[in-house]
């Protein structure tokens, strides 16, 4: 009886890291999404990936809802030539995900070139099978 008892928890535990594993797959490969998404300022993939409730703050202190989110890739005032994300970190904890990593960027806001180095935490939801950005905010790296 105990070695059918150890058995079990043996398969239960491997079930729940093999499902652990599944879902934070699937989470860095929703974070892979947004990341193309912006370089892309592709609209409808950014409205897709973001959950109704965003909220996307800055380094700088801003905050936008989804809209202003979105608003400000497509139009070109936030303007990402390239998006390199490093130190990826990913927890899920039942329905949610956080996701730190170090984030690199070149930059053309408004027809002017730069660059940016920030530390990102992004929280993740899960909403109808998928994984909506519920929260993200930057602090630049120091």
């Amino acid at each position: 009886m105990k070695q059918l008892f150890i058995l079990l928890l043996f398969i239960l535990s491997s079930q729940i890291v093999f499902s652990q594993g599944k879902a934070e797959t699937a989470v860095a490969n929703t974070v892979e999404t947004l990341r193309k998404a912006m370089v892309d300022a592709d609209k409808s993939a950014l409205e897709n990936i973001s959950a109704e409730e965003l909220s996307y703050g800055h380094s700088s202190g801003k905050i936008e809802n989804k809209s202003e989110f979105v608003e400000a890739i497509v139009s070109g005032k936030s303007d990402f030539v390239k998006i390199d994300l490093s130190d990826q970190t990913i927890k899920v904890v039942g329905k949610t995900a956080l996701v730190r990593h170090k984030f690199f960027a070149e930059t053309n806001d408004g027809g002017k070139p730069g660059t940016v180095t920030l530390h990102i935490l992004t929280i993740w939801q899960k909403q109808k099978g998928g994984w909506k950005l519920l929260a993200r905010q930057a602090v630049r790296v120091q």
